[in-house]
């Protein structure tokens, strides 16, 4: 990795800018996938099916003879692993869930607030070069905690036209009411607009390339929520003396093999720190079956030596990583002071990898900054507040002046009469 030393405040938005490309470079590109598959419907998903992932498919929907076929591929050691994960990822969930709130706000008015699930979801699962089964848990888990009807899952075929045994595997077992295999651009249109095959849903959620990021995006201009936007995976490692170099160039590079377009930062204190790296960075990448890939990231990637913890933790709110490992002496000054991060990891013996899998956090989180906004997912994600009132006759005369004054200075006069006939029919 190129090693940056102490680099002026002014210049750190450029130094930490994401390898990707931007909205306008591919949103022409969604646009036209989206119109054609709003016209078209299947027909649209078909086309974009064959060209993309090069597969001519005539049945999207995935049958239940191939989910049990799958799963009895799938080792017992894997399925074991997988419950697992599954347990400690619905025991943070489930602990997520709140009580009512509800409270007199003066005598007579009565308000509270309650949840309710989304009904419909739309779950993106990438199944590219690394079909991420693990998103299946992190996504369907806290959906079936809050409630949701119906959870329509959207993964990418491979050239045989067949879905990776895992991700039908782990789907089986996480209550997904209908799994289809159409992926990419046309994916999130389907769920967008709704297609034959396709279920048109309220809300879609799940990790993507740049151009599934853009699409769903795109997808809210048509009435859709979307979790966030969450696009190539990048990591951010903050690490002094205390750290142990192996174990930072692990985690480094577990990122960088997700995709050419990941990007990694290490943030140091310490330049004999940042030298060891770069040694053990090296020599663990040539034993990386996608060296390649991660190699290609790595590329896109930074070594930045800060001369103090102060200017450090600055430098790392300004850039926000989706995730964020704290390996110092200090760990609780940057865990008292960070800001911006999607998920935050502590200490040499928590690998980024815990949470992509089996620790219990969600690991669908914003990234390219979007994390100074924007939370992972939780199970708030998926549910919305609904807010309840019930006013008694003498709580409308005690709250009922107060309200036709106000909608006199605003001029809404129909507000005023709303509470005044009230009023009078209470003298």
């Amino acid at each position: 990795m190129r090693i940056i030393e102490n680099p002026k405040i002014e210049d750190w938005s450029k130094l930490l800018l994401r390898p990707t490309q931007t909205v306008d470079d591919i949103e022409n590109t969604v646009e036209l996938i989206f119109d054609d598959v709003k016209r078209n419907g299947d027909r649209a998903i078909s086309k974009y099916t064959a060209m993309f992932d090069g597969v001519n498919l005539d049945e999207f929907i995935v049958a239940n003879s191939e989910i049990e076929a799958a799963s009895i591929r799938v080792s017992n050691e894997l399925k074991d692993a997988i419950q697992l994960a599954k347990s400690n990822i619905t025991k943070f969930h489930s602990a997520q869930k709140t009580s009512q709130v509800k409270l007199d706000t003066m005598p007579g008015v009565t308000c509270w607030q309650e949840k309710r699930p989304i009904n419909k979801i739309g779950l993106y699962i990438p199944g590219g070069t690394a079909p991420l089964f693990s998103t299946v848990l992190m996504l369907t888990i806290p959906a079936n905690i809050a409630g949701c009807k119906d959870i329509v899952l959207c993964t990418p075929p491979n050239k045989e036209g067949k879905v990776a045994d895992e991700i039908l595997f782990t789907a089986s077992i996480c209550g997904v009411t209908k799994l289809i295999k159409v992926g990419g651009i046309q994916a999130i249109a389907g769920l967008t607009f709704g297609t034959q095959s396709i279920p048109q849903v309220y809300k879609i959620f799940g990790p993507g390339n740049q151009f599934v990021t853009v699409a769903k995006q795109l997808a809210t201009k048509y009435g859709i929520a979307i979790d966030m936007p969450a696009g190539p995976s990048e990591l951010l490692v903050f690490a002094d003396d205390s750290a142990t170099p192996s174990f930072v160039a692990s985690d480094l590079l577990s990122q960088a093999e997700h995709g050419s377009d990941s990007q990694v930062i290490l943030v140091s204190t310490s330049k004999s720190l940042l030298a060891k790296v770069n040694i053990e960075l090296e020599s663990q990448l040539s034993q990386l079956p996608r060296n390649e890939i991660a190699e290609a990231a790595i590329v896109n990637s930074k070594a930045i030596y800060i001369d103090t913890n102060e200017k450090a933790i600055q430098l790392i709110n300004e850039y926000g990583p989706e995730h964020f490992i704290v390996c110092s002496k200090d760990e609780d000054y940057f865990v008292n002071n960070i800001q911006n991060a999607g998920s935050v990891f502590v200490g040499n013996y928590t690998p980024e990898s815990a949470g992509d899998y089996a620790s219990g956090t969600n690991h669908t989180l914003p990234t390219n900054g979007f994390c100074k906004a924007y939370s992972g997912v939780n199970l708030d994600s998926f549910t919305k507040s609904i807010t309840f009132q019930k006013i008694s006759k003498s709580g409308i005369q005690n709250i009922g002046n107060a309200i036709e004054l106000m909608a006199e200075a605003e001029g809404l006069q129909a507000h005023k009469n709303a509470v005044s006939l009230r009023l009078k029919d209470l003298q």
